[in-house]
């Protein structure tokens, strides 16, 4: 009789049946038709000992505990991917790629849904990128005269205040645009949107700014955990 070690081999990609391995998969079917871990499985290439590729893409995928799938990848560091087994800095760097790319196709598609007539709309646009930061980052939204977006450009990050966000930088940067009007969007790592003394001291900093260089500040919408805050609709701006 044959001992129990208590251990489950674990079959490599080559020894799996013909239609579960990824490459044959793709092959057959087309990548429309493979799971999130099987193509992750072919961009990695291969697994470690006593994991086989397809496996170690499942972990991956797994490890952010709060975004699962492509975007997930993107709110973990380097450090968290080489953890895992089998993902050294290269391989843990190649995957912040994937990560940043599958955020960049997100956010394209929020684009073209984007109204800027409508903070929730705009909260949408920068939600999967911002509501679990653990800096605050603020972006300035740069708008032409039919409210078209030119631009969002990332101002700062870290502690948001009137002393750190300066009007002149905000101002420069829309003139370099050649914008309109212009929103404001950060982000609190707390997880509640709610303004502070600062945020609101900020707003109207950049407000009367605004009014004497002609270039109107439309709103400022502070991104929460999967909720948002739009000062102009709470405030008179």
């Amino acid at each position: 009789m044959k001992e129990n070690t208590g251990y489950t081999a674990v079959p490599t990609m080559k020894e799996l049946p013909n239609d579960m391995q990824p490459y044959k998969k793709f092959a057959i079917y087309g990548p429309e038709n493979m799971t999130d871990a099987e193509l992750l499985a072919i961009i990695l290439k291969s697994g470690t000992k006593g994991v086989s590729a397809l496996e170690l893409a499942g972990m991956v995928l797994n490890l952010c505990p709060y975004e699962k799938g492509f975007t997930g990848i993107y709110h973990l560091g380097v450090g968290e991917l080489m953890k895992l087994p089998g993902i050294g800095k290269v391989k843990a760097m190649e995957l912040k790629c994937l990560g940043e790319i599958s955020k960049r196709i997100s956010q394209r598609g929020a684009r073209k849904r984007l109204k800027i007539d409508n903070p929730s709309s705009i909260a949408d646009y920068y939600m999967e990128s911002l509501s679990h930061q653990e800096q605050e980052h603020v972006y300035c939204m740069m708008l032409d005269i039919k409210n078209s977006l030119l631009a969002d450009v990332s101002l700062t990050k870290g502690t948001v205040n009137a002393s750190v966000v300066s009007a002149r930088e905000v101002f420069l940067k829309a003139f370099e645009y050649h914008a309109v009007s212009i929103i404001l969007v950060h982000n609190h790592p707390s997880g509640d949107p709610t303004p502070s003394s600062e945020d609101i001291e900020l707003t109207y900093k950049i407000k009367k700014s605004g009014e004497i260089l002609g270039i109107e500040l439309l709103d400022h919408v502070i991104i929460g955990d999967m909720t948002y805050y739009s000062i102009a609709e709470h405030y008179n701006l």
